[in-house]
Order: C-alpha cells, then sequence, then structure tokens
C-alpha cells in the first residue's frame, strides 16, 4: 500500500491490497476494502490506434476477488462484491453483488464472513513486509550457490580466459545445485507455513493470515524459478512435497495453489495456469477451504476453482472460467459466470492418455530430462553476462562496465532469443493443425521447446521486449505471420506457426492466443488468425480455429471459444463472447451466445 501511495494513488484505511497498483497512480481504493490476487487494475488497455486509460475506483468495504479485470473508468460502489475471473466494464451501484464478464448484478452483497472486523494489529505489517523481504532474497540465495560452484571450479585459474572452460564444464552442475537449492527452501518454506493451518476465517493481520500469503506467494514463485519442474512427470510427486494431496495418473501443468488445501483425486488434468484453493479476502478476514479437483476432471487453462468447491468428477472446466459451487458428476461448465455445458467425450486410446505403458513413460521420462537443457542455457548466458562485465572492468575501470552494462544484457537477450528459436526448430520443426494424444512424442518435445520459451527467453528477453518491433521480429522466426504495426504484449502464443497477426493489429498484457486445447488428454491444435487491424483485449484468450475479422475488437476478459469468426468492424467482450455496446449499460439475463455453445471450449 505504501508503494501504491507513491505511485499517486489514493488509499484509503484498513484496505487489504493483494494485486499491483497501476504505475498511473489512477486508482481511488476506499476505507476497509479487499483487492485479491491478480486482480487487474491497470486501468488501460489499447484498442487499435486508440489507447484507452482512466480511472479506477473501488468504494469503502467493497471487494474484488481473485483473476478480475477492471477496466479503465470502472466504479465499484460502496459495499459490493466482484466474484472471480469478472470483467467490470462500467459502475456497480453499492450493495450489491456482480460477477461474470461482463460484469453483471446478481442480487444483493451477502458477505459470507463474521459481521465483526478483526483488529488491525500493526505488527503484522512489519511482518508481511519483512517476509517480502525474505521472499525476494531466496532467488539470490539459490544463485549464490550455484556461484559457490563455478567458484569452485575456477579457484584454481589465474585469469579470466583460463577461467571460461572450467566455469563452462562446472555450468550443469551449478544450475542443478541453484534449482535444487531453491527447490528445498520452497518446500521447507510451504511445509513450515502450513503448521497450526486450519480451514476458515482468520484475520489478514493475524498468523494464519500471515501463513496463507506467504505460501501461495511462494507456490506462486516456484512456477517462474523451477518452470522445469512443471507440466511433467515430476509435477505430482513435487506438489506432494508441498503438501498437497495427488492422486495417481495426474496431468499437472503450472497451477498456483495453497498445497495444505488442495486434492487432486486419480487421472486429473490441470491444464496451464490454473488457480486451486487460493484465499479469499473480504471485511479484514482471509477465508481458506479445501478444494478438490476430482477424478478424471478437466479444469483448463486459467480456470478457477475457489476455496471450498469441487470440479466434478469425470467433469470439465473450461479455459479461463469458474467452477461453479454445486456440479453433478460429467458436467462441464464454460464461462464466467460458469453455464453447463453440451460436450460428448471423445473416445480415445488408453495407452497413449490415461494408462501408458512401461514403455511410454520411460520414453517421455528420457525426453523431459532434455528440459533441464534450458535451465543450463539460462545459467550460462548469466555466467557470459558476469564474465563480460568483469573482463571490461579489467580492462576499462569499473565505470565503463557499469555503462556498457546495458549493451550486454541486449546481447544476452539476443543470445536467448536466438536460442529459443534454434530450439524450436530442432525439436518440433514447421507445426501444422493436427492431432497428438498426450503419450506421443510430438506433445512432450513440444513441452520441451516451451521450458526454453519459459526458461531461457521470457527472463532474458521476451519480458522486457513485449510491445516492440523486437518481439513481431522474435516471433516471426519461431513461425508466425505477423504483420507490419502490429502490436504484440505477450510471448504466450504456444504454436506459434498456427497463427497470424495482421498488420496493424493489437494483442494485449496477459492474452493467450491459445492455438491448442487438452480436453480427453487429446491435443487438438488449429490456427488462430488475426486479421488487420483486429485488437484482443488485455487477458483475453483465443482457442483454436478462432478468426477475428479485420477492424474487429474483443474487449477485455474475454473468450473466443472454437471455431468463433468475429466479422469485421463488430465489437464483442465476454466470457465468451457476445455483442459489445461500450456505451450501453449493462444489465442481467441470459446469455445471447448460449444457446450456440457446443462442445466449444476446454
Amino acid at each position: 500500500m505504501y508503494y501504491a501511495r507513491a505511485l499517486g494513488a489514493n488509499i484509503g484505511k484498513g484496505v487489504d491490497l493483494h494485486s499491483s497498483p497501476p504505475v498511473t497512480g489512477m486508482l481511488t481504493l476506499g476505507h476497509r476494502s479487499a483487492v485479491e490476487p491478480e486482480v487487474d487494475l491497470c486501468g488501460h488497455w489499447i484498442d487499435g490506434d486508440k489507447f484507452h486509460i482512466g480511472r479506477i475506483t473501488i468504494g469503502d468495504d467493497a471487494t474484488i476477488a481473485a483473476r478480475t479485470t477492471l477496466l479503465p473508468g470502472a466504479i465499484v460502489g460502496k459495499n459490493a462484491d466482484v466474484a472471480p475471473g469478472s470483467g467490470v466494464i462500467d459502475k456497480i451501484k453499492n450493495n450489491q453483488y456482480w460477477k461474470g464478464s461482463p460484469a453483471v448484478k446478481s442480487g444483493k452483497a451477502r458477505h459470507p464472513w463474521p459481521d465483526e472486523r478483526p483488529a488491525r494489529k500493526s505488527q503484522w505489517v512489519a511482518m508481511y513486509g519483512l517476509t517480502s523481504l525474505v521472499l525476494a532474497g531466496l532467488p539470490l540465495i539459490a544463485v549464490a550457490s550455484g556461484l559457490a560452484v563455478i567458484a569452485a571450479a575456477v579457484h584454481h585459474t589465474r585469469s579470466l580466459s583460463q577461467a571460461v572452460l572450467p566455469a563452462l564444464l562446472w555450468t550443469p552442475v551449478a544450475a542443478l545445485a541453484g534449482l535444487m537449492v531453491y527447490a528445498l527452501l520452497t518446500v521447507l518454506g510451504v511445509r513450515v507455513l502450513s503448521i497450526r493451518l486450519h480451514e476458515g476465517y482468520h484475520p489478514v493481520r493475524s498468523r494464519a493470515g500471515w501463513q496463507l500469503w506467504a505460501t501461495e506467494r511462494l507456490t506462486d514463485a516456484a512456477r517462474n524459478y523451477l518452470f522445469p519442474l512443471y507440466a511433467g512427470m515430476l509435477t505430482p510427486a513435487w506438489l506432494r512435497l508441498l503438501g498437497a494431496k495427488v492422486g495417481r495418473g495426474t496431468e499437472i501443468s503450472t497451477v498456483l495453489l495453497i498445497p495444505k488445501f488442495t486434492v487432486i483425486e486419480d487421472g486429473a488434468f490441470l491444464a496451464d495456469d490454473t488457480m486451486v484453493a487460493s484465499y479469499e479476502l473480504g471485511g479484514g478476514w482471509i477465508y481458506a477451504a479445501k478444494t478438490t479437483v476430482g477424478r478424471r476432471a478437466f479444469l483448463g487453462n486459467s480456470g478457477i476453482a475457489q476455496p471450498g468447491r469441487r470440479v466434478p468428477d469425470e467433469g470439465l472446466v473450461a479455459v479461463l472460467s469458474a467452477t461453479p459451487p454445486k456440479a453433478k458428476r460429467g458436467s462441464s461448465w464454460l464461462g464466467s459466470p460458469p453455464m453447463r455445458l453440451r460436450r460428448r467425450a471423445a473416445e480415445t486410446d488408453a495407452e497413449t492418455t490415461y494408462d501408458p505403458p512401461p514403455r511410454l513413460k520411460a520414453m517421455r521420462a528420457v525426453v523431459e530430462t532434455c528440459r533441464l537443457l534450458a535451465a543450463f542455457t539460462s545459467v550460462a548466458i548469466g555466467l557470459a553476462v558476469l564474465g563480460a562485465l568483469q573482463a571490461l572492468a579489467e580492462t576499462f575501470g569499473i565505470w565503463w562496465a557499469a555503462l556498457c552494462g546495458g549493451p550486454v544484457l541486449l546481447a544476452a537477450g539476443a543470445v536467448a532469443g536466438a536460442v529459443t528459436v534454434a530450439a524450436k526448430w530442432l525439436l518440433v520443426g514447421r507445426i501444422r493443425a493436427g492431432e497428438f494424444p498426450l503419450w506421443s512424442s510430438f506433445v512432450w518435445r513440444n513441452e520441451v521447446a516451451d521450458t526454453f520459451v519459459e526458461t531461457v527467453a521470457a527472463p532474458w528477453f521476451a519480458r522486457a521486449a513485449s510491445g516492440t518491433p523486437v518481439m513481431n521480429l522474435w516471433l516471426r522466426t519461431l513461425g508466425a505471420e505477423v504483420g507490419r504495426g502490429a502490436w504484440c504484449e505477450t510471448y504466450w502464443l504456444p504454436e506459434a506457426d498456427l497463427v497470424t497477426l495482421g498488420s496493424g493489429s493489437t494483442v494485449n498484457r496477459g492474452c493467450v492466443v491459445q492455438t491448442h486445447l487438452f480436453h480427453d488428454r487429446i491435443m487438438r491444435m488449429d490456427s488462430v488468425v488475426l486479421e488487420s487491424g483486429a485488437t484482443l483485449g488485455p487477458h483475453c484468450v483465443a482457442l483454436p480455429a478462432a478468426r477475428l475479422g479485420s477492424g474487429a475488437t474483443v474487449g477485455p476478459a474475454s473468450l473466443v471459444v472454437r471455431g468463433d469468426e468475429v466479422p469485421p468492424s463488430t465489437r464483442w467482450q465476454g466470457n465468451p463472447i457476445r455483442p459489445w455496446n461500450p456505451g450501453r449499460k449493462k444489465t442481467g439475463g441470459k446469455n445471447p451466445a448460449e444457446p450456440g455453445v457446443q462442445d466449444t471450449a476446454a
């Protein structure tokens, strides 16, 4: 909150802010309001050749749930509540509960937390601040352990040139040391933080509140620093080490979770960036409860399973969708708010989906071990940067080394981008539309290529290059068709060969151009096309075979389902999308897109 105030935001008393404030400072948070993790408060987005920006206002005692997007000019009234995964595009009146994207009224706000607001104990402010510094220092400890290995390898050398070869030879050991140290610190931290942690409501400023907050920060950071452990055969074992209850035959990607309260049953599938059992805020309280992903259930990309919810056995909660409070076995759900999805499970070969033989398990293990090459490469680039700066300091002095730090890092970014491109073409070559079962070589090799993107390109190049012409050039080298003047703020193009971004098209922050789906454990790929001048707003997902016509706009927090064709020069928004007139007030009612939704997303 001190940081938000330093940026110019107007922050009231007793506020619980668990998301990043906007750099513009155009934010007002009323007294005792609460904002849960991963809420987009940026207050700006790009729509073709227009830049929308505006103040976001959240009233006294209001609550904004996780992964909600608030558009510029959004106003949330006093004592109002907004459900997870919503998109607030206009004004919410006082004392109302809104949900969905676009958010619509769903009755009066009925706060489930205790009526009496807990005492705000000031000592916990210092504890939160100190813990933030400790968590920020954990990667430095891991780096130091890796550097200690390199130092031991080169201590006998007398010059920088002599140190190059032994440092290179010991780079894999240094990378493994860093990964193991960070993994150990994460496991110890999460396990210690789970001691005496129970379900229910706890004051935010309390031992339990601090434990929940710190645990989620640790598990979130692990998805970045320990990326090779995710979306693979080791992931279930890793989550068990953290304290989650994970069944046999599960497939789990980059899930964000509170392990103490997470149950993943046999055969479940959790796709990229799912959120399970994350805490809830409100009234000065923090809430946690057991959350279950049922037997052979599927939770799609960016899907949310709130505390106390259950993804039903053999059920499906689709991409960018929320788990309903109650759901029958085998039912499927799409959208925000979730609605029943008519879907028929495909017939699959058990040997390549749910019940692979030992031969396939061994082959997959060998291929997935190659993910470590990405970590070795990233560490090698880091050592090269340090070596280059040391050489400059020895030759020209420390000040010249400091001045040349920028160009050295730019060169490192170029190398990281080039290595990632080379890995992609060597591992999978040109990708075309088609289908592959989970237990097939292409799927495993594609995951290794993605590890290079996340572990090598992202930290050294892609995150910093978003929205620049250099990003467009890099995406072209990965196989994407990117026209002149395109604006792309994301590197999440899983199969770049299947993506076409026309001239002057726009892809905003947090978007996923999702060229594959994985329900029924079959990877189904198809192209996604944005024609010239088309716009995909912040935190949107476009699924395979989707096409946005020339000059069309899909507003923030939207889902373009499989096979959707958005007509040229039209405006759409919603999850799933529906016609959007920004000047017209949104009201509740039946989703006009619902009759046409059938087996369109997972």
